[in-house]
């Protein structure tokens, strides 16, 4: 891998909202984290690698990049009695199934093990998203048509 598809690896995953990336080949390890914080790349390549040996080895690279604008964090809300519902997936998070549908939870809502709570878009796929708790919703912490993150909190709900 050279230096042009590194950089256009770290454009790619910094466009894609993804929050680690690692790609491991037979000799080269890349792994890109991103967070609030700048993005940096890290690429080694093993030692024991005999057809680069001719070559001066190559050293740790560190790239900074440009990373999106952090989200709002949400106000701070004692959650120690409260159960949080996560998204089980990367995707787009919808409270409804179309725009002029109800939500299909609200806060205040009384929910139970299996009710559908919202869909996230992924990959054109719309997936409902099943409680797995009983109780009332207390908060929702993702605003409508919103990107979310494999085990993002999306709901507290206080248990019955």
């Amino acid at each position: 891998m050279d230096i042009k598809q590194i950089q256009d690896l770290i454009r790619f995953v910094s466009k894609s909202g993804v929050n680690e990336v690692s790609i491991e080949q037979e000799n080269f390890k890349i792994t890109i984290k991103t967070n609030e914080a700048p993005t940096y790349v890290s690429a080694t390549i093993p030692s024991q690698a005999a057809p680069l040996a001719a070559a001066p080895a190559p050293q740790p690279v560190s790239l900074p990049v440009a990373s999106a604008a952090p989200a709002a964090e949400p106000a701070a809300v004692e959650t120690s009695n409260y159960i949080t519902i996560k998204s089980p997936m990367i995707g787009t998070f919808y409270r409804s199934s179309s725009p002029d549908k109800p939500s299909f939870a609200n806060v205040g809502d009384e929910i139970s093990a299996g009710n559908v709570v919202c869909i996230i878009e992924a990959m054109k796929l719309f997936n409902e998203i099943e409680s797995e708790v009983s109780g009332r919703i207390v908060k929702v912490l993702v605003e409508n048509a919103s990107p979310v993150e494999y085990d993002q909190p999306l709901f507290l709900v206080e248990p019955k």
